[in-house]
């Protein structure tokens, strides 16, 4: 990273935007290539470790949301050696689940949490790649929640504010950590 580039501008300029995907309309904001560049890649893990490696912020456990939170949240545990758990789509884990669904803008979805995924008391730390309307990060905290856990902090690389996911997690009591955010377009 240039000395005199701000993290939000560095990594923005390793997102891709893809107009018109995945249907007409939707500028999707692809991380791949932020993933792609070692450089890139450790910059962004290394964001998210520096907030949380102080004992106050720090997680007793990550948990990723399907599928691109995997990525960085596995990345993310491993850095702060903490465990690591998958928050997935219905009917990918073996184990017994509980699930909740959430509303997507055409239909739902569903995620599930295995039942001994985390334990009451522990700090998760929630974390996915990007925050558009909200639904699937709030859908993996009430999982969290319902276990007994408790989610001290919501994580994404980019928001979305347009679409209003993330005033919807503040609001709901849910502080969030973002790094890059393309509001207005």
């Amino acid at each position: 990273m240039q000395q005199h580039t701000s993290l939000n501008q560095y990594l923005r300029d390793h997102i891709r935007t893809v107009p018109d995907w995945p249907t007409p309309g939707v500028q999707f904001r692809d991380i791949t290539p932020l993933l792609q560049d070692a450089k890139v890649f450790r910059v962004l893990i290394d964001a998210f470790v520096h907030r949380y490696m102080d004992a106050h912020m720090r997680p007793d456990i990550v948990a990723g949301l399907d599928a691109r939170g995997f990525i960085l949240g596995a990345v993310v545990a491993y850095e702060l050696n903490v465990g690591f758990v998958p928050i997935r789509k219905k009917g990918k884990l073996p184990f017994t689940t509980v699930e909740e669904t959430y509303e997507l803008e055409y239909g739902s979805a569903t995620v599930e949490l295995h039942t001994d995924a985390v334990k009451p008391g522990n700090r998760v730390l929630l974390i996915d790649d990007l925050i558009a309307t909200g639904g699937t990060m709030m859908a993996g905290r009430k999982l969290l929640e319902r276990l007994g856990a408790h989610v001290m902090e919501g994580a994404a690389i980019v928001d979305l504010p347009e679409l209003g996911g993330s005033q919807k997690l503040r609001d709901s009591g849910l502080p969030l950590f973002t790094l890059v955010d393309f509001a207005g377009h």
